[in-house]
């Protein structure tokens, strides 16, 4: 254990560094707790969009959502044409139908819908946001479930973690809640994947959580910043 026993100098460096230590780490702290607590949008395929396998066969949306954390408030963007519809469902068995005609008003919703007789498809983005906890559903239904047989589709787990902002409650009131599958399969629809399939790289979603953030911030602080601290106390003879 080392003794400040100097009035001058000496104490007072060590006085001054360990304040700067602690104002440091906490300041990372704040920080990384208020970025980790941001609602999140998340680009569906990112720079990729949402389309078939036939329309761009480097869409792999089942390791698209690997790793990613969806809690209520965040928003879902798709990128797509005119030619790809976004439907949402709480339901299993109409996900793995490919197929929402016979689907109940209270447990799917149709975002946007195709234009098969569209002969100059036009870009169309289309912003979902996440408003109840659980599985759900997200596929393109269009020219007989086609799209969707073709890799068009994915399924997400919605945790609470914030809550539900203010602006979207209404909206949480109005969509229709989960629906347990009616039977214990609960595999995907068939998906068939080219020979040639690249994995889209993930560009820009930060999918640490708070705790892993405060985590990572303390190998920096107490291992580059105490480094530092060392050649400090150095100078002055302490080490």
């Amino acid at each position: 254990m080392y003794q400040c026993t100097d009035t001058g100098r000496l104490c007072s460096g060590i006085i001054f560094f360990s304040i700067f230590l602690l104002l440091s780490f906490s300041r990372s702290v704040s920080a990384a707790t208020a970025a980790a607590s941001n609602y999140k949008n998340y680009t569906v395929g990112d720079s990729l969009g949402w389309y078939d396998n036939l329309e761009n066969p480097k869409v792999n949306y089942q390791k698209w959502v690997a790793g990613k954390n969806f809690s209520l408030g965040d928003f879902l963007l798709f990128n797509t044409d005119n030619n790809h519809s976004v439907i949402q469902t709480y339901n299993f068995t109409t996900y793995k139908r490919c197929d929402y005609v016979d689907a109940l008003d209270n447990d799917t919703i149709q975002w946007s819908s195709a234009d098969p007789s569209s002969t100059s498809p036009h870009p169309i983005s289309v912003a979902v946001p996440l408003v109840k906890v659980g599985m759900t559903y997200f596929f393109s239904s269009d020219y007989d479930g086609e799209q969707c047989k073709n890799g068009q589709h994915f399924k997400i787990n919605v945790t609470y973690g914030l809550g539900l902002p203010p602006s979207l409650k209404r909206t949480s009131d109005e969509a229709p809640a989960p629906v347990n599958p009616d039977s214990g399969d609960d595999s995907a629809p068939d998906t068939l994947v080219p020979s040639n399939f690249d994995n889209p790289q993930n560009i820009s979603d930060d999918n640490d959580s708070s705790d892993s953030i405060i985590l990572s911030a303390v190998p920096y602080l107490f291992g580059v910043k105490l480094y530092w601290s060392m050649i400090f106390l150095g100078v002055y003879g302490i080490v």
